[in-house]
Order: structure tokens, then sequence, then C-alpha cells
């Protein structure tokens, strides 16, 4: 990841973290301790998956990880600035219990990390996942953004929230 930067030459500002999983924060102290670059959220409830990042990664074969706590916590609510560009926070809980997706108003534009995807959503059978929560943050944080709004999920192809409400199996709209 560090190469891909340089060789486009990139300069980054801060890491934002969504959540605890490893596949989401792996590269995270390597790339702030390269860079002296500060690690930002997710919200402090997700301490509890950076706890566990040694373990995680021993469980799932990867290289050992250490656990780290991020240089700011988020909250709901919160503004954090990249670049030009202004994201919203908003705490979605459920898939995991820190949970954050970043909103850019003017682009109409969400990071959700794994909390909705094309088609599904989050899982909740890990420790600490709540599918009642994730459900919640769904259709009582996100789908009120709007139809219109597109979301790039943590993993998979993008979609729109419309998308989503019409014909996600697991959050559609109920059907008469």
């Amino acid at each position: 990841m560090l190469a891909e930067v340089q060789s486009r030459g990139l300069t980054l500002e801060k890491i934002l973290l969504t959540h605890g999983h490893l596949d989401h924060v792996g590269a995270a102290v390597e790339l702030r301790d390269a860079l002296g670059i500060p690690i930002v959220g997710p919200q402090r409830d997700e301490q509890f998956w950076l706890d566990l990042l040694p373990q995680q990664a021993e469980l799932f074969g990867f290289p050992s990880a250490v656990a780290f706590s991020p240089d700011q916590w988020l909250e709901d609510g919160d503004c954090v600035t990249v670049g030009t560009l202004r994201f919203e926070v908003l705490h979605c809980p459920g898939h995991t219990p820190g949970h954050v997706v970043f909103y850019e108003r003017g682009d109409k534009l969400a990071f959700v990390g794994d909390v909705l995807f094309k088609g599904a959503i989050g899982r909740t059978d890990f420790p600490r996942g709540k599918h009642a929560d994730l459900i919640r943050a769904i259709r009582e944080k996100l789908f009120p953004l709007g139809d219109d709004v597109r979301f790039v999920p943590g993993h998979g192809a993008m979609s729109t929230f419309g998308h989503e409400r019409r014909e996600n199996p697991f959050v559609a709209d109920e059907r008469g």
C-alpha cells in the first residue's frame, strides 16, 4: 500500500478507520509510523476489537498484528476533513460496536465499511455484533440521507441507498 501511495505521488493526511476488524486496520500502525500521520476513528467502543488484533491475525493466518488505540476517537456527529472534503461521522453499530460511517454531503457519497453491501449487510455473528442495531443504523441513519446517495462498502461493488432500500432483501422496504 505504501509503495502505491508513493508511486502516485500522493500525500496522505490521516488514516480513517470505520471499524477494528483486521482486514480494515491491519496496516494502520505501519502506515502511521512510516508517514507520521494520525489514525482517526472509529468510535471508542471499538477498542474491544483493536485490542484483539493479535488474536485476529493468528485466527485468520495473517502476519502478526499489534493492538493499538487510534490517535483520535470519533463520535456520532463529529466532522473529519480530508483535503477540501468534509465528512460527517455517523456511529452505526451492529457489525461491530464502534463502527462508523463517513458521509460527504456535497458529493452525496458515504464510506460505509462493513455496515451495508450491494445486496447484503454486515455480519453480526462476531462477538459484540448486534443484528437489531445494524438494521436500525441502516434504516434510521443511512437511508434518510437520500436514495441518491452512493456508497462505497468495505467489500464489493458500490451501490446507492435507494437501490438497497428497494432491493436488498435484508433491509428493503416492506412490499404489500
